[in-house]
């Protein structure tokens, strides 16, 4: 190992696999590509640590009963007296606190990855768990002013926009998969991939939206991809709308990306973003975005240069942007070609890159003394 390589012990504890997942596994694999050392500390059996463990990156089998877990936490801190990592990067809420009682007075750095533009909950318990990083990385400005908002000092935030592999190739669902989900091949497809979970998500509008776009003549079909707490209202608001054969609830897929890739138009209709991943994806496929413009959706699409945006929860002027899109074959041409330019600036390597900085601001892959407590 280079005399300046560094180690980071990653935590995820979550049961899904999302965007925060999605970074956190190219991350690793970049670290152990790059020449540094990775451990990551998350639920056996996920998405995550399945994927991570084919390309080799060590997992260390992690399953709190909860946030505050005192056994979880003894487990993880073994882990950090054996590997004696520079820095702990959390990468979800609940694995802030577990790192946190993990690493007690120990002489390490505790770095967490914020990713979600929700305020920092009040309790004395979030105070806690949210003092004792010494440095966060916001995907986004929008995240950034929010931190700051909620007391934490600009000078231990770190922008690090999230990012997506410019050299994975594009792939569309096969004709077989989209016809399985009920897609017909002669008419315009919408797809939303997105966490439906309150209260920055809003699949309300989406559905709005596409009732919208078919009053205003356009024929489109749509898939609203994604499980969470609102699958329950979402599927009563189809009904309400008479879209029970327009709009399919897919759930959770694991092909999500393949089958956004294979829409017509990808929307977005968040509340509120920390930077929108899905919509990066979308761009790299070629596929038009229309997005409400909310949080950092914002620092991604131009509105009228690399797709449309429509005042959040607004469903009219989302549905007639989508109508806009599919209607107008120059615009959505030129759509896409910005958007193909655009999308470089958030090239999964600049994260990687943005993100080892940061661990060495911290003074990681300094080889220095150590004491445990």
């Amino acid at each position: 190992m280079n005399a300046g390589a560094l180690r980071v012990v990653h935590v995820d504890t979550e049961r899904t696999w999302g965007g925060g997942q999605r970074q956190l596994h190219a991350l690793a694999t970049a670290m152990q590509r790059l020449g540094h050392q990775s451990w990551v500390a998350a639920r056996p059996g996920t998405l995550l640590s399945d994927a991570l463990g084919r390309d080799g990156v060590p997992v260390v089998p992690l399953a709190p009963a909860f946030e505050w877990d005192p056994v979880a936490a003894g487990r993880l801190r073994a882990l950090l007296r054996r590997v004696r990592p520079d820095v702990v990067h959390a990468h979800a809420a609940h694995a802030v606190a577990l790192s946190a009682v993990a690493i007690g007075r120990l002489p390490i750095r505790l770095l967490v990855s914020r990713r979600v533009a929700l305020p920092l909950r009040r309790n004395p318990l979030s105070r806690y768990k949210y003092g004792r990083p010494e440095r966060f990385i916001a995907v986004s400005d929008r995240v950034r002013s929010v931190l700051r908002s909620c007391g934490v000092d600009a000078a231990r935030i770190d922008v690090v926009r999230s990012g997506v592999d410019l050299a994975r190739p594009a792939r569309r669902a096969a004709p077989s998969t989209m016809e399985g989900l009920g897609v017909e091949p002669q008419r315009p497809l919408a797809v939303m991939v997105s966490s439906l979970v309150p209260p920055h998500k809003d699949p309300g509008t989406f559905l709005a939206a596409i009732a919208a776009a078919r009053s205003l003549g356009c024929e489109a079909q749509a898939l609203l991809v994604g499980d969470g707490p609102l699958l329950g209202a979402a599927r009563r608001a189809r009904s309400r709308l008479g879209l029970d054969h327009v709009v399919r609830l897919t759930g959770f897929r694991r092909d999500a990306v393949e089958l956004l890739a294979a829409a017509d138009v990808a929307v977005l209709s968040s509340r509120d973003e920390g930077l929108g991943t899905t919509i990066l994806d979308a761009m790299l496929a070629g596929v038009p975005v229309v997005a409400t413009a909310a949080g950092g959706v914002t620092e991604v699409v131009r509105d009228g240069v690399d797709g449309l945006l429509a005042p959040v929860g607004d469903g009219r002027a989302l549905g007639a942007a989508i109508q806009r899109v599919l209607a107008d074959r120059a615009l959505r041409e030129a759509l896409v070609r910005s958007a193909r330019e655009r999308v470089r600036q958030f090239s999964i390597d600049r994260t990687v890159d943005g993100t080892l900085e940061v661990y060495r601001s911290l003074g990681a892959g300094r080889r220095g003394a150590r004491s445990d407590s």
